[in-house]
């Protein structure tokens, strides 16, 4: 059977702690990178400008609030930057023309009192125009 001294075992339980600390510290740090970054909100006039953040900080969507309700365009991005769908608000309601892309195919989606009224593909050529 092996004793260990005094010495040698205070000396091994500070060699424990540290690699205990050391885990424990790449694990918080891990967790903090890893969460997804926050939103930004910033004022323009009488909107607020909304962006929102893949967990890689590129933008995801950005658009903008009136009186806590979306309002005017909102673009949504890939991860690479391209732009995957235009979508308008007035007063939160769906309004207008909304154009979703998807590997060069652009549908056009009509809204009406916030329901759809049409859907319609539209050429490649254009999902260039659009991005």
């Amino acid at each position: 059977m092996n004793i260990l001294s005094l010495g040698e075992s205070l000396t091994l339980k500070k060699s424990i702690m540290k690699k205990i600390a050391t885990l424990l510290f790449l694990f918080v740090v891990t967790v903090s990178t890893a969460q997804e970054v926050k939103p930004t909100y910033e004022a323009a006039g009488e909107l607020v400008k909304a962006t929102y953040y893949y967990k890689d900080g590129s933008i995801k969507e950005q658009g903008f609030f009136k009186d806590k309700k979306l309002t005017g365009e909102w673009v949504s991005y890939n991860k690479q930057g391209g732009k995957t769908m235009i979508a308008y608000y007035n007063n939160g309601n769906k309004v207008g023309k909304w154009y979703a892309m998807n590997d060069a195919i652009i549908q056009e989606i009509s809204y009406q009192n916030n329901a759809i009224v049409s859907v319609k593909k539209i050429k490649e050529e254009a999902a260039l125009a659009l991005n």
